[in-house]
């Protein structure tokens, strides 16, 4: 009997088998993966089998860390039904537990090569952090960066004293040339060059000085950083190797016992560029342990539990498709022969909806776009309200998309007819001139009447399109909002952006140090519905040639 095979503790013979698997990257969960995952989430409250700190108790202690666990319907040789479960990454600092399926490679392993590496690359940098923090080397820096400042004050006021003296000999020039005789003022020219070359010679002395008195601290530091680059050198080397080692450890099965490493996998990425984590996650090792035990795939589905990380939006309890950066090159590899649910993303959702024409005149068009409904052209999906106007208006010209709203929003977009009045309007988005509204439905209760939201945004490199709140390298996203009502546990809402960013009220509306309380049908960063409850309503602009001030308002069917 396998170790990790589970039967369902709930009857599951009213449900119908899927006649294919899950495509992991969009799906909402079969009836079965939903079951699995309660079974699952049910022994995480009662389990005593590990201590970690999901950040739900407030009297455990430790490091809080939500994490990402998965389950994958099987069936078995004697074709009975069951599921198998997995954690992304490692849990209460073990790969290995008692139920969950083990890891593709276990790099924690008693004495495993990557153990004693790490070991190693942890003495590199104490030893680095070590020499970086000596006093001594702290001690020159400090006493170098105040040489180099009086070095800078004292050159700059000779440099100013130098012009000043030049401009005093050109006074003297203008006015000995009128007032002396050709002789006398070839003599006087000649002190002038004098004084010109003495002044020179004393500024070149003064540069020569600090260089002079610096030197000696600027080979004293040398020791040190020249050491430091060695070591730093040495470690990146060190990483590299081992990653290059890790890369060709990882060994992934698909359904036709083929296997790819890593390095096959991520051909296109350097190994210092290869996403960290890279087969860690849940799904590969559900995948792994399915076909090393001949377990047929059946659906498959990933849940988070616990507090949601500071940068990202995961909701408790809450489903998640796989992630696109680290995922989708070796679960390509891992599902190759078996038959999948249509990728939705390559079908077009805009299929019989129209476009909503609100004005229109000889610059500007002004449109309302249905909910699922791309505003440019995608990769797969030419279908768009650009290649829609371009067919519709006649003698239309220039960029013409000014502004976007993402596909699942819809709402009021103005195009340009021509390349004068894009430059025009989109000048003004720029300078945020342009006004703009959404109404939104929150699936909860806030308990403010009205605030402002500062939250810097980024994507996420691992898992494109979502978006990450990220204070470091994030770009500064605002938005001002006010409440419309509250009833039957959900919140309408104002949101006036001041910026622009992707997915911004989206974000916003749904992280931790937002709203805290994400949009209706918000498939990225809440609970997907019928739709995306966000409506661009208002749209505020001045004409690019009457110069008239105008504003579009179209009320949201929510």
């Amino acid at each position: 009997m396998l170790t990790h095979f589970q039967y369902f503790s709930t009857p599951i013979s009213e449900f119908t088998i899927p006649e294919k698997f899950t495509f992991p990257f969009y799906y909402e969960p079969h009836p079965l993966s939903k079951i699995a995952a309660k079974e699952v989430q049910n022994y995480l409250k009662t389990q005593t089998d590990f201590e970690h700190n999901f950040g739900l108790d407030i009297t455990k202690k430790g490091t809080i860390i939500g994490k990402m666990f998965g389950v994958l319907v099987v069936q078995n040789k004697q074709n009975e039904i069951g599921y198998i479960t997995a954690v992304s990454g490692k849990l209460a600092e073990k790969n290995c537990h008692k139920k969950f399926v083990p890891p593709v490679y276990d790099m924690l392993a008693k004495d495993s090569y990557y153990i004693k590496e790490q070991s190693d690359l942890k003495r590199s940098s104490l030893v680095l952090e070590h020499l970086e923090n000596n006093p001594e080397y702290l001690k020159l820096i400090a006493q170098n960066e105040l040489e180099n400042e009086k070095a800078t004050i004292d050159i700059k006021e000779k440099k100013q004293t130098l012009k000043s003296a030049k401009k005093d000999r050109d006074l003297r020039r203008k006015k000995a040339k009128l007032e002396l005789s050709p002789t006398a003022y070839l003599a006087f020219e000649k002190l002038l060059s004098e004084e010109s070359l003495e002044a020179k010679y004393f500024f070149n002395n003064v540069n020569r000085y600090w260089e002079h008195t610096l030197q000696p601290l600027k080979e004293k530091i040398a020791v040190f950083t020249n050491q430091i680059v060695t070591l730093k050198a040495e470690r990146k080397n060190k990483s590299i190797a081992l990653q290059q080692y890790l890369s060709k450890q990882y060994h992934f099965l698909n359904s036709k016992k083929e296997v790819k490493n890593l390095s096959d996998l991520f051909t296109e990425t350097s190994i210092e560029n290869l996403p960290a984590g890279s087969g860690e996650c849940a799904a590969p090792k559900l995948l792994q342990y399915a076909f090393l035990n001949d377990l047929k795939p059946i659906a498959m589905a990933e849940f988070w539990w616990g507090q949601s990380p500071n940068k990202e939006v995961r909701k408790h309890q809450q489903f998640y498709p796989a992630c696109q950066g680290k995922c989708k090159p070796i679960l390509g590899h891992m599902l190759v022969g078996i038959e999948m649910d249509m990728n939705p993303l390559l079908q077009n959702p805009a299929i019989g909806k129209e476009l909503e024409t609100i004005f229109e005149d000889e610059e500007l068009i002004v449109v309302s776009k249905p909910n699922e409904f791309l505003s440019v052209p995608g990769i797969h999906i030419q279908d768009s309200v650009y290649t829609r106007i371009k067919q519709q208006v006649k003698n239309i010209s220039g960029p013409i998309i000014i502004h976007r709203l993402d596909m699942s929003t819809s709402g009021l977009l103005v195009l340009a007819k021509n390349k004068k009045a894009h430059k025009q309007i989109q000048a003004q988005f720029i300078n945020k001139t342009v006004k703009k509204r959404y109404t939104a439905l929150l699936d909860g209760i806030v308990n403010k009447v009205k605030g402002e939201i500062n939250l810097p945004l980024r994507v996420d490199l691992d898992d494109r399109p979502r978006q990450l709140v990220c204070f470091e390298h994030g770009k500064p996203a605002k938005t001002n909002w006010e409440i419309i009502e509250q009833k039957n546990g959900k919140t309408k809402i104002h949101f006036y952006p001041i910026s622009g960013r992707t997915h911004q009220l989206r974000m916003h509306a749904s992280h931790a140090l937002g709203l805290n309380i994400p949009i209706v049908g918000d498939d990225l960063y809440g609970t997907k519905s019928n739709r995306l409850y966000l409506h661009a309503d208002t749209l505020e602009f001045t004409h690019p040639t009457t110069k008239e001030r105008m504003t579009f308002y179209k009320k949201a069917d929510f």
